[in-house]
């Protein structure tokens, strides 16, 4: 029982749940992104190149021989620059993300911590010593 205690406590700490919780977020994010290159970025990319459309791109190693049942065989690059552009996007979003909290985490800590509150005893000490210094 003492294992299932302990992973109780550490699932339910809340660096786990935000982990999870930021895996799926990026998991959606990601799909979100790929959609974005594959549905809007690549069509305009391969218009303006050619009317080209990314996903045909490929080097035939070897024709397909259907006599053979011999399916073709192919380096599909096309394919892999837009995973390359989805990953880059990924990426520079995620960069994008750190700075911003760094920059937030830096501000935090630039803030000047505020002077402590003098205790009744500092108080009367002051008031003590201002009375002895009007008296002169």
């Amino acid at each position: 029982m003492g294992v299932l205690n302990e992973f109780k406590k550490f699932a339910l700490k809340g660096n786990v749940v935000d982990l999870a919780i930021g895996v799926i977020i990026g998991g959606a994010f990601g799909k979100i992104v790929t959609s974005l290159v594959n549905d809007i970025i690549m069509p305009i990319l391969g218009l303006i190149i050619g009317k080209v459309n990314f996903k045909d791109l490929k080097w035939i190693i070897e024709e397909a021989d259907e006599s053979l049942g011999l399916a073709e065989l192919a380096i599909n690059y096309g394919q892999f620059l837009q995973t390359l552009i989805d990953f880059i996007i990924i990426a520079f979003s995620i960069f994008m993300v750190v700075k911003l909290l760094n920059k937030l985490k830096k501000k935090q800590e630039e803030k000047p911590a505020s002077p402590p509150v003098p205790s009744n005893e500092e108080k009367l000490l002051t008031e003590i010593r201002d009375i002895l210094k009007s008296k002169k």
